[in-house]
């Protein structure tokens, strides 16, 4: 019956079951912890008071806020459409299937040697974009600004350019992106080096012309900047940041994190699996040993992504490649490595992976450049299949186990009763915020 469709009929059919998989894995996953939580609740309150929200998510280290109402309204808007407490989540997914669309596709055109169905499959099911862009969490919502963000730099560097996107759509989607990110987590600063050095490229080549490419960034920025400004207006432009700069401090003692956040951002683009199953090792073995049937696809996938940023280090010192932009690729990646390595020197929170989420395009574009060679065997090919299959199966099992323990399931009442009376303090309070 499949066969008997159309091309786009079955790019369709593979979108809506792909938009099912990761709406179920975010609707199984955490909901209580209170990170969490306080992000709903943003949403919450806008809808249950109708409130303008002028500040989104908090940094708890220093007691701020990010000024801006894009999170608030993230997750408050779908209520007025769909008044349940899963609304949120069908949004979000939708959003994050958007930008894997996007990522999966520019992946595809930049290395056409890696099988359609290996790129599509995998962006789509690797860990860190199940567990960090379907469930509501602000660094979920990072990944729609990132994909948009990394896909149009890329495009404005000549070094890197497939001509897959006219510039000044590239520049108009880094201008929309920054201030999207800017308004869900502090790592917008690490986008920061990168738009100075698209400028400067596109400055050499167009000189006078850049102009038009300023103009069409500038558009970008006014569309996410609206969410922003009446902050501003209504707190004056010192009160307006909640108190964020402060979480700006110079520690010279994360020099001694360089491997640390080196194996960090190579594992966005690799099976990273412990910290998924939980955060100590005392609850992984407790998880193992629940669900012993996944034990082999948890050895297998663990060893995998153990494999992976290690064959990603190594292959980084290779100066043969079938892609003649390799080279252009390889320093990208190390850029932005060193650039996320120096920005955690000056940030008060540690380098968590999380926390620089946002640089996960580049990781994986860069890893499709490293096995690009490798998929011209068809024992690779193989193997890749066998992966990815295992990758869902064992992601099935995870969020199976996480769903009556963690997820919204574990007391659906709750959010739907403050829902139906519009009070979201039946769910819980907001953080207070102390600048």
């Amino acid at each position: 019956m499949i066969s008997a469709l159309k091309p786009w009929q079955k790019f369709l059919l593979f979108l809506i079951v792909a938009y099912a998989f990761r709406l179920f894995f975010g609707l199984c996953s955490e909901f209580w912890f209170e990170d969490e939580r306080q992000i709903y609740l943003l949403g919450l309150k806008f809808y249950t008071t109708g409130e303008w929200p002028y500040f989104g998510p908090d940094l708890v280290y220093t007691k701020s806020q990010i000024p801006g109402a894009l999170q608030a309204l993230l997750v408050g808007l779908p209520f007025y459409v769909l008044p349940i407490p899963e609304a949120p989540y069908l949004l979000l997914n939708l959003l994050s299937l958007a930008s894997l669309v996007l990522l999966s596709w520019y992946c595809m055109r930049r290395t056409p040697e890696i099988p359609p169905w290996f790129i599509w499959v995998w962006i789509l099911t690797a860990p860190w974009t199940l567990n960090f862009s379907t469930h509501v969490y602000n660094p979920s919502y990072v990944l729609f600004g990132a994909v948009l963000f990394f896909v149009g730099a890329m495009e404005s560097y000549p070094f890197l350019t497939k001509g897959l996107i006219p510039l000044r759509w590239a520049n108009f989607m880094m201008g929309i992106s920054i201030l999207w990110i800017f308004q869900l987590h502090m790592s917008w600063i690490i986008l920061i080096p990168f738009l100075l050095a698209s400028f400067y490229f596109q400055y050499k080549i167009l000189g006078k012309k850049i102009f038009h490419s300023i103009v069409c960034f500038a558009l970008g920025t006014l569309l996410s900047a609206s969410l922003i400004i009446p902050t501003f207006v209504k707190y004056g432009l010192f009160k307006g940041w909640g108190g964020t700069g402060t979480s700006i401090q110079f520690i010279p003692g994360r020099f001694l994190e360089f491997f640390t956040v080196l194996a960090r951002f190579l594992s966005f683009a690799s099976f990273e699996l412990s910290r998924f199953i939980g955060p100590n090792t005392q609850e992984r073995l407790a998880f193992l040993r629940q669900n012993p049937w996944i034990i082999p696809f948890a050895v297998f996938l663990g060893l995998v992504g153990i494999v992976q940023p290690v064959a990603m280090t190594v292959l980084w010192f290779s100066k043969r490649h079938p892609q003649k932009d390799w080279r252009g690729m390889k320093y990208l990646a190390l850029a932005t490595f060193l650039i996320v390595f120096f920005s955690f020197t000056f940030s008060v929170k540690g380098p968590s992976s999380h926390a620089f989420y946002l640089v996960f395009p580049v990781a994986m574009i860069y890893s499709f450049y490293c096995w690009s060679r490798f998929f011209r065997n068809r024992k690779w090919k193989t193997f890749a299949a066998v992966f990815l299959l295992a990758g869902i199966i064992f992601h099935v099992g995870l969020a199976v186990s996480r769903a009556p323990q963690k997820s919204l399931y574990k007391d659906r009442n709750i959010p739907k009763l403050a829902i139906e009376k519009k009070d979201y303090r039946i769910l819980g309070e907001r953080r207070q915020a102390y600048w």
